[in-house]
């Protein structure tokens, strides 16, 4: 991708004579993830960032194809937490709308919509690579790599903590949970640290001092909380707290942090590590990034959204960059078009700097953006970058752990499509097919 991002073309674009909407059609895009229940925090504060995100665009003019510009307009459905209402909203959104980039999650949401929209060529974003298989290629993870980074996290911890030798961990049993059970496993043998405890709960959630006491009695140095959802978190940090647990603690995601901090303490959260900064860390401003001011972008959020922001209140607003980007080299919106356009890009810029397209090793198909990513803990209560790891670094050395972990949970792109009944022999799909 050119080095500029869009946020400094539109500061260009400010200074310069707008060009008119050359059209008053709209290009449409679709937003298919929770906007409510357990999983909404991962849904619906990334919709209020493409609001941002599209309300910038649309003042700059609109989006330039051939040198017209067209105004964006994004439609959102609210998938929840069950495959009918993923595959009511997809069925909605394209037959409504001329839908030309469908934004999603993914996980257990996307499966049940893959050969809908595989089946109408709809390039779709997942959040979740390990939805990623040969049999589509229409599915692209250019933005967040959930869970291959948090192999980041253990690594960093593995480095400055050498005396953390042993871990308790959880995950729910659904295509969030899984891939990123997978992926801690394998972090922590490859920094030798011993897994004495594994608890899988349901992807509904479960009773908190069922599935935290075995891990507490288990006597580790680290609790790892996986890639459990929100609710979940904050309720067996708690529990964790309420039992004078004072070791480590590690989790994918610690969305509203403070309001943990406030119900534990600041000593207690000290040292708390997960995987998602907050856009005002002193870290961003000198950082190769998708916006050229994150901290703008954090504070407008902020200002519109108070309370709400998130681990992924940015990261369908970065699918979208990558989208843009490739769309105007392209000179169309025709999804083919835009795939290849983003696989020719050249220097991809990726949401913490330079990135290369990955994943055929264990998804089958190099659709994944992989690149730095940062290490986040909790100091004096707030959120604090640590380091940014090297996710290619750390699969160029560990790759086949990784392999081995997926296997034995059933997540490699071979077994899930044997599970959805699809003939491997038959082939995949490809572009032109």
């Amino acid at each position: 991708m050119d080095s500029s991002s869009f946020a400094q073309r539109l500061a260009i674009s400010g200074a310069m004579p707008r060009l008119s909407v050359g059209m008053a059609k709209t290009v449409d895009i679709g937003f298919l993830a929770p906007l409510s229940g357990q999983v909404e925090s991962w849904g619906l504060p990334g919709l209020h960032g493409c609001r941002i995100w599209e309300r910038w665009l649309n003042q700059a003019g609109g989006l330039l194809i051939d040198g017209r510009r067209y105004p964006i307009r994004i439609h959102a459905h609210d998938c929840g937490d069950g495959p009918d209402a993923a595959r009511d909203g997809a069925k909605r959104l394209v037959q409504e709308n001329d839908i030309k980039l469908m934004m999603m999650l993914g996980g257990d949401s996307f499966a049940a919509v893959a050969d809908f929209l595989g089946d109408r060529r709809i390039l779709t974003s997942t959040l979740l690579p390990s939805d990623l298989s040969p049999d589509t290629p229409y599915l692209i993870a250019p933005s967040e790599v959930h869970p291959i980074y948090v192999v980041t996290g253990v690594d960093w911890l593995a480095r400055t903590r050498p005396g953390l030798k042993s871990v308790a961990m959880c995950a729910q049993t659904d295509g969030m949970g899984l891939p990123s059970l997978a992926t801690y496993r394998a972090a922590f043998k490859a920094a030798g640290i011993g897994v004495a405890k594994e608890v899988q709960y349901p992807a509904e959630g479960g009773d908190v001092a069922a599935i935290v006491q075995p891990m507490l009695d288990a006597n580790t140095d680290i609790l790892c909380w996986c890639t459990s959802y929100t609710p979940m978190v904050h309720a067996m940090t708690e529990y964790a707290y309420a039992q004078g647990y004072t070791g480590q603690i590690l989790s994918c995601t610690l969305d509203h942090y403070a309001a943990l901090v406030e119900k534990t303490s600041r000593d207690f959260m000290e040292g708390m590590v997960f995987q998602f900064p907050d856009f005002d860390d002193p870290a961003l401003r000198e950082k190769a990034f998708f916006f050229n001011q994150p901290n703008l972008f954090y504070e407008e959020y902020n200002s519109r959204y108070p309370g709400s922001w998130s681990a992924v209140s940015w990261e369908y607003a970065a699918i979208l960059d990558i989208w843009h980007a490739a769309v105007e080299k392209a000179g169309t919106v025709n999804p083919v078009s835009v795939l290849a356009a983003m696989k020719q890009l050249g220097h991809v810029t990726h949401a913490f700097g330079p990135a290369e397209w990955w994943g055929r090793d264990i998804f089958g198909i190099n659709n994944a953006l992989v690149g730095d990513w940062p290490v986040v803990t909790v100091q004096q209560g707030k959120a604090r970058i640590v380091e940014f790891g090297s996710v290619p670094a750390w699969l160029a050395a560990h790759s086949e752990l990784l392999k081995a972990e997926m296997l034995d949970l059933g997540q490699m792109w071979q077994q899930r499509l044997k599970r959805s009944g699809v003939a491997l022999e038959l082939g995949a799909r490809t572009l032109g097919s």
